[in-house]
């Protein structure tokens, strides 16, 4: 069982506290066992010069899309090649400070099981399996000619399923209780058009709020909850009002429906990295160039949503969205929302604000005693200069649930 101190860092607990340089952090176990001095005799671990924050939560990730897009959903991809692809991006999401994701749509819980027995290196998984969408919706990204029958001989049982396609509320209720059955922790709907769909616009508003609420009702019966994609402000709002607990991008969100999320207690999940990438070269995440026509707008609207939802008092989280074989740039998002509000509201939002979306602030999220030994150390202060976290070379040092999983000293 692990047992020592971390000395001689600069520690950032994730709470919005200054930081502090002096104490030290007892490991024991998986848990963090106190913070202050050791004594006589302990067995400590070097990390002067180091600055250590909580290990960081990104709350929309797409493990189950780590190939190029457009080849892994037409079989030019082997399978092998496919969790090849998962299962290194799960290595490289770990050292980049990431001890924590929310996957967000795609993989089965197959991956997330063959990390948590140790099989696989990556980070703890929390999993809504297939998204739920509306034939011709965000998720379901068949080539037109395709006959919607088809659609599920794309899944991979055990490894991937990208989504299940419903129309009514009945048909929502038995594709929500069967993605319960295979082992979601939560549930994910698209309620808009998306930027890399092929058959919708950004403006479409898609399930009414009665199929919406269905999902809601089975959720809530499992203790779960039901998080959104969504763009336009219609389809934000109908989600709310059917009881959703976190929206997903948010890139039209006014003042108006601000104030509603705020009233009902939804939480807004914006998505930068994945938008400046995609203006970058769409190319490299296996998509078309044309697709940047409606990223631009896409962009803007959502550091207007997440200014706006800040200033309502909504709980405002941090996720990356990256998708496609190149997903390095995971921790860019903080670099981003830096820009945007600040390096410290930033690490908030991937770590203490992050976890409470995730209903898991019990366990992480901050370095407090009795929490997770989830914590990431950086060889250059990250709120002095931002850019560091975007930059895994930068990362020191991973420790997840107590054992050191990245050494770079």
């Amino acid at each position: 069982m692990s047992d020592y101190w971390i000395v001689g860092a600069r520690i950032v607990d994730g709470t919005g506290k200054d930081p502090v340089h002096g104490p030290a952090i007892h490991v024991e176990g998986d848990r963090i066992a106190a913070v202050g001095s050791p004594p006589s005799g302990a067995q400590t671990l070097d990390a002067r010069g180091l600055t250590i924050t909580p290990g960081l939560i990104d709350a929309h990730v797409h493990l189950g899309l780590s190939s190029d897009i457009n080849p892994s959903l037409r079989r030019e991809l082997s399978v092998a090649e496919l969790a090849a692809d998962m299962f290194d991006n799960c290595g490289r999401t770990l050292d980049a400070g990431f001890t924590t994701v929310r996957d967000t749509g795609g993989i089965d819980a197959g991956l997330a099981r063959a990390v948590s027995s140790g099989k696989v290196r990556g980070p703890r998984i929390l999993q809504c399996g297939p998204v739920q969408c509306q034939t011709g919706g965000h998720g379901h990204f068949a080539a037109e000619w395709e006959p919607t029958a088809d659609w599920y001989d794309h899944d991979i049982p055990g490894l991937r399923s990208i989504s299940l396609l419903s129309d009514g509320p009945e048909q929502m209720r038995k594709n929500v209780r069967e993605t319960f059955r295979r082992g979601a922790d939560f549930l994910k709907l698209c309620v808009t058009g998306g930027v890399m769909s092929t058959h919708d616009k950004i403006g479409d508003t898609q399930f009414t709020t009665e199929e919406i609420a269905v999902a809601v009702t089975e959720a809530n019966a499992r203790g779960s909850y039901v998080t959104v994609h969504a763009h336009n402000n219609a389809g934000i709002r109908n989600a709310v009002h059917a009881g959703v607990a976190c929206v997903e991008h948010g890139s039209e969100i006014d003042e108006e429906t601000a104030g509603l999320m705020a009233a009902k207690g939804v939480a807004l999940v914006p998505t930068l990295a994945t938008m400046h990438a995609l203006l970058e070269d769409p190319t490299q995440a296996g998509l078309p160039a044309g697709i940047t026509d409606r990223v631009g707008t896409v962009l803007q609207g959502q550091v207007d949503g997440l200014l706006a939802s800040r200033a309502a008092g909504v709980k405002v989280g941090l996720g990356s969205d990256l998708i496609g074989a190149n997903q390095r740039g995971r921790g860019r998002e903080l670099s981003l929302r830096s820009g945007i509000e600040s390096p410290m509201l930033a690490l908030q939002a991937a770590t203490r604000i992050n976890a409470e979306i995730l209903r898991i602030s019990d366990k992480v999220g901050s370095i407090e005693v009795g929490k997770l030994a989830d914590l990431t150390a950086w060889a250059s202060d990250p709120l002095h200069n931002p850019e560091v976290f975007g930059e895994p070379d930068k990362v020191a040092l991973v420790i997840q649930g107590g054992r050191v999983v990245k050494d770079g000293r």
